[in-house]
């Protein structure tokens, strides 16, 4: 059975997408007509529906979405490399119109936290109510990270959190690979500004971008790591469990608490 808050981000996405309607106006019968006779009965309403908006507006040609490319990626680079600050690179991101998932996200979820902490965890993207909030990790997840954060210590005072993605895929579905290749650069620049002791990637995904991991996460999680900037510094990082993976697999979470030790222990000694 597909849970209560998937069924829900789906239908808010249908709704979004302009899916106004769950039936026909003419009931149809799939068991006994077939596809033609569905087609048949969806025409009045598309033609009335058309009609209306006809009626409405005049008719105007619609603005092109461009297909991300290397392109975008390369823009990217440059413009990461360019910012000095925390803030300037927040700006970029703002103005940044080479990623298409800014186009149907509600806000740029940056970052929460210190950005003046030892200790940085990155995640994959943002879900909805991170959109709607504007910050990482604000959801259910983001309340179980905080426990997990309290156990050893710390809170979003002590941490700084964000995602690779800074924007939400609409329906919560996986970033392409080229979504990730143009916001790569933003979150290495991220990394690298903010220079914490211990960097901690959450989950499959951005353990995977961020350390070039070649095996699934269950293998790579509680495993020190070197996270080497564009700048040649070297930062230990700790893979772990996604906490909407723990979520979903709670038995699995004496693993995450596991990995969470040796950070705790890392940074008491200094990182």
């Amino acid at each position: 059975m597909i849970p209560r808050r998937e069924l829900e981000d789906i239908l808010r996405f249908y709704a979004d997408a302009g899916a106004d309607e769950a039936l026909l106006e003419v009931p149809a019968d799939r068991f006994e007509q077939g596809r033609s006779a569905v087609a048949e009965a969806r025409r009045p309403v598309l033609e009335k529906a058309a009609a209306a908006i006809e009626r409405a507006a005049p008719a105007r040609p619609e603005p092109a979405v461009a297909i991300p490319d290397e392109t975008q990626a390369a823009r990217a680079r440059e413009l990461a490399a360019k910012a000095s600050t925390l803030e300037e690179l927040r700006s970029i991101l703002a103005e940044f119109d080479g990623c298409n998932l800014r186009l149907t996200a509600k806000n740029l979820v940056f970052a929460d936290g210190n950005p003046q902490a030892d200790l940085m965890l990155v995640g994959e993207a943002p879900g909805r109510d991170e959109d709607l909030e504007g910050l990482p990790f604000v959801g259910r997840s983001g309340r179980l990270l905080d426990r997990i954060l309290a156990a050893i210590g710390r809170d979003r005072l002590s941490a700084y959190i964000t995602n690779v993605i800074p924007w939400r895929p609409p329906g919560n579905r996986d970033p392409s690979p080229i979504e990730t290749e143009i916001c790569r650069p933003f979150i290495e620049r991220q990394i690298e500004l903010v220079a914490p002791k211990v960097l901690v990637t959450l989950g499959n995904p951005s353990t995977k971008l961020l350390l070039s991991a070649q095996q699934g996460i269950m293998r790579t999680r509680g495993k020190w790591q070197v996270y080497k900037t564009a700048s040649g510094g070297e930062i230990n990082a700790m893979p772990t469990l996604h906490p909407a993976y723990l979520l979903r697999n709670p038995a699995h979470k004496q693993f995450a608490w596991r990995d969470f030790l040796e950070v705790r222990a890392r940074l008491a000694s200094g990182g």
